[in-house]
């Protein structure tokens, strides 16, 4: 194999492409989730204002769960797009191993903030109704949205890892 084979190999020009899709499908999934979460939320709180108006206040708590996880997002999305590197002199800089490990750091992070968003959702509009027929479910609720919102966490933990990773360098461009 060549030197030119193996820089190319490497660190392809489409590495970039991988780590970018990474960071957008942070931002996508992750946001998908908290807007699904947000507006089922929503729509239970809707619901349950009309006969209980008095505990509105406590039952956007989900809406603002919700909310947390596209940031979760918005954190990946902005690492990874700042690690991956500009060609320097008409030679990339930025590695397939990178490229990879960036792609699966935003779609850990964006499908566990999406399974997150959408637990948050359904528990949120569940709960804010049962919680206008019995004030006492409201602790329970809350358990349950913070172990939903544990998802998104997991996720956002994972995807740090995964960004962190050493990345390895590109060879030296063969010289003409």
């Amino acid at each position: 194999m060549s030197l030119v084979d193996g820089f190319s190999l490497a660190c392809p020009a489409s590495a970039p492409f991988f780590g970018y899709f990474g960071a957008a499908s942070a931002m996508a999934l992750a946001n998908l989730g908290a807007a699904y979460g947000t507006a089922k939320s929503g729509a239970g709180i809707s619901g349950m204002g009309v006969t209980s108006p008095h505990l509105v206040m406590k039952a956007l708590i989900p809406v603002v769960m919700a909310g947390v996880v596209g940031i979760y997002g918005l954190i990946i999305a902005v690492i990874i797009s700042t690690k991956i590197q500009a060609p320097r002199d008409g030679a990339p800089q930025y590695t397939i191993f990178g490229a990879a490990a960036h792609l699966a750091s935003g779609m850990a992070g964006g499908f566990s903030g999406l399974a997150a968003g959408i637990a948050i959702g359904i528990v949120g509009d569940v709960g804010t109704r049962a919680l206008a027929q019995q004030p006492k479910l409201f602790v329970g609720m809350i358990l349950i949205l913070i172990f939903a919102e544990a998802l998104g966490l997991y996720g956002l933990i994972v995807a740090l890892i995964f960004s962190a990773s050493t990345t390895g360098s590109c060879p030296e461009p063969p010289t003409v």
